[in-house]
Parts: structure tokens; sequence; C-alpha cells
């Protein structure tokens, strides 16, 4: 019976081989079901219907694994115009950060001022669904929000997590549907800059002015552990679906890739000032953007960027001095060719990304007055949203005063034209 009891025992635990053969079938039955519906549906609508809906969809992931799916978007976009943008206030002081939920249906936003707020994004209300105050400094056991600056926030890639991260060294763990406080993790020794969740998990990433990168488990409200590399704050953080995540290190110069099984890191340099902001654009490139207004391209096989705009949004007079505008925010629209930046110039600017990301085109100049401190493409690609303030996320140098603490939705129509082919870069 022992021995009966000790086979049955061996059944039940898989190998790491088995685990993968399950999941995989598991995988291609989801992917089966959801075709599935999409050809149903598409067969009420027209009486046409693509003849390997499943075959299509693995190639296109593992595409998209590779770093090699990337849709030619860029060259369909027209320039947007200057009143149909949508403008949202309800943050006392300038935002800082913004999400788009994955499903596109709303954005949550955050402030110096120590809010949250949800809004449902439709295009007629743009209406607050929830509204989380700040409060003063010391009650956060009490209060539900947040007591100093949020700086940054993530949604997870099944919309049920929020996270929120501020100038007092905590992260705030939200159910997204009722903006309900979860947990507060504690742990970083300074403010929090960066957040992210992995694609299809609830690992979140977190990176702080105290120079490291943490790992986290959102779902079991667990800490898992801690890289350090960085010689200076890090003041962004960005993340895929691989277990790994890129970081800006502010004034030490570097991008870097942490790859977070082996903790190790790559290290990439380019830029010549401090920089502010990272956004991977697919699994092997990414864009950053500096205080010196340049902008980088960057493939995560290399060291060096692979295209680089300086001067990107032109140049100002500081203290008599001509200086270029900074890069405060940089937005890529997921496995495609398009890009937008923001800087505290009058405008958001969109790219094109030339042919295996070794260029980089403008192409539309979008009037917005004040700093854009975040940029994010809503998944469809069908609008752009900027978080504006009158001051700069990280810190006080300036105040624009003409300017409206607000988030702007700018919609982005394409020319009408053929389905643009999915095509691997020639990188």
């Amino acid at each position: 019976r022992r021995r009966e009891a000790a086979a049955a025992e061996e059944e039940v635990e898989e190998t790491p081989q088995e685990k993968k053969l399950r999941l995989a079938k598991l995988y291609l039955e989801q992917l089966r079901q959801h075709e599935e519906e999409r050809a149903a549906a598409a067969e009420e609508e027209e009486e046409t219907q693509p003849a390997d809906l499943i075959g299509d969809r693995l190639k296109e992931d593992v595409l998209e694994q590779k770093g090699r799916l990337q849709r030619l978007v860029a060259k369909d976009v027209q320039p947007p115009d200057p009143a149909s943008i949508r403008v949202l206030r309800g943050h006392q002081l300038p935002v800082t950060c913004l999400v788009i939920s994955p499903d596109d249906r709303f954005i949550f936003s955050a402030s110096k001022d120590g809010s949250l707020i949800k809004c449902k994004w439709e295009v007629e209300s743009g209406k607050r669904l929830c509204v989380v105050p700040g409060g003063k400094k010391g009650t956060e056991e009490r209060h539900m929000g947040h007591a100093s600056h949020v700086l940054c926030m993530a949604i997870s890639s099944d919309g049920k997590y929020l996270a929120t991260g501020d100038r007092n060294k905590l992260i705030m763990i939200w159910d997204a549907a009722t903006c309900k406080r979860l947990h507060i993790f504690t742990g970083h020794r300074d403010a929090v800059s960066g957040l992210s969740f992995r694609k299809g998990t609830h690992q979140l990433y977190s990176a702080s002015h105290d120079r490291c990168v943490k790992v986290w488990n959102v779902a079991e409200n667990a800490y898992i552990e801690t890289l350090f590399g960085h010689q200076d704050v890090i003041t962004g953080l960005d993340s895929l679906s691989r277990e790994c995540c890129v970081t800006a290190g502010g004034r030490d110069g570097t991008v870097r890739l942490w790859k977070i099984p082996e903790e190790s890191q790559l290290v990439f340099c380019g830029h010549q000032g401090s920089i502010d902001c990272i956004q991977l654009i697919n699994e092997e490139h990414m864009v950053s953007g500096a205080d010196d207004g340049s902008i980088a391209l960057w493939g995560l096989t290399k060291k060096k960027p692979l295209a680089l705009a300086r001067q990107a949004h032109g140049m100002q007079d500081a203290q008599d001095l001509q200086q270029p505008y900074w890069i405060s925010a940089v937005a890529a629209l997921r496995n495609s060719d398009l890009l937008a930046t923001g800087s505290h110039s009058a405008s958001v600017k969109l790219w094109k990304c030339g042919e295996g990301f070794r260029k980089l085109e403008p192409l539309w100049d979008i009037p917005l007055v004040g700093f854009v401190n975040s940029l994010k493409f809503s998944a469809a690609g069908d609008f752009l949203v900027a978080g504006l303030g009158q001051e700069h996320r990280l810190g006080r140098w300036w105040r624009l005063k003409e300017a409206k603490n607000s988030i702007c939705i700018i919609p982005l129509k394409r020319r009408a034209a053929a389905p643009s082919p999915e095509a691997p870069d020639s990188s």
C-alpha cells in the first residue's frame, strides 16, 4: 500500500517538462477558444473567414517574444487636430504619472498633491469614477491615499492591480476596479520613481532614488529580491513579458537591462545629460530621453544607441544661455514604429522609427502647454494621453504659470489604407 501511495504521489508531481507541456496545451486551448469567438463574431459581420487563425496568432506571438513584431503604423498617422484634444481637470498640483487600463476604458492618474484619480475613458464623458485624495505627511496608516508626491504608477496586464509609488518611499497596491487600497510595500530607502508589472504576471518591479531595483509578488503580498548597480538615482523603469526590466539612471548616464533570474545587468551608454525617462518598444528595443534634449533608440544587444536625435524639442533661453529643452516623457506604441516624446516646449512630438530602429524621423507636433510628465498610448493606438503640470515631475526648477495641471487625451486618426503588414524588422 505504501508503494501504491508513493506511486500515486509520483504521478501527481510533474516534471518541469510535463509542466511545460501541460501549460502549452492549455495556452493552445485558450488561443483556440479565443480565435473561435473572434471568427464567430467576424462571420456574423462578414461571410469571409481566415483559414489558419491559430497559426497566424502563434506566429505573431513568436515574433513578439523575439522583439520582431513591428506594426508599421507611423506612416498612416495623420496630424492630430488641436480642437479634438480633450482636457480633464481634477488634480490641484502637477500630474506626474498616468496609466491606461489594458482594455483602454479607464485612465488612472496621480499628482504631486498625493491624489489618485480614476477616470472612465469615454469619448463623451471623461467622467471621474473614483478620487483618492492626498493626505498630510504621517497619516498613511489612517488615510487611504498618499501623503506626498506620487511619482510613478503601473497596472497589471489583467487590469486587476494598480501600483503607485511616492516620494515618501512607499509603494501602495490598489484594487483597480474599486480603488480600494490592498497593501503598502516598504523597503526602499528613498523616493520610489519607477514601477512596472511584468506582462502576464503579478510580479512587480520597482525603482528608487536609493539606486536599487526591487522585485515583489503583489498577489502574495511578498518581497522577492533587491538588485544594485546604478551610481545615481533611478528615474524610470519599464518591463514587458520577459523576466527582466530596463531602467534609466539619471546622472550616472546609463540605461540598464536587469536580468532578474541571473541577477545580472547590461549597461548602455549614449546620452550626455541626466536620463529621465525610458520605455520598451518591444522585447528587443527601447527608447529613452534625457535633459540634454536627446532621444535615443536602443537594441538590447548593442551597448550604444542605434539612433540618437539631439535637441529633439529644440532650444530654449534659460538664464541667458541657449539650452536644449529637457525630454521629460517618452512613450512607444508597443510592437510598432510609432513613438511620442514630451518636454516643456509647448508641444508633444510624434516620431517614426525607421528601418531596423536605426533612424528617428519626426512626424507631427501636437500643441500642449506645460511640462509633459507622462505619456501613454492606448493599446489599440487610437489615442495618446499626456499628463501635464506647471512643474517637472521630479523637481521645481521652473514653473510655467500659463500651464494647466491636467490630463489631455489626443485622438490619433490614421489614413484609411490597406491593413499594414506585421513585418519582422531588419535588425
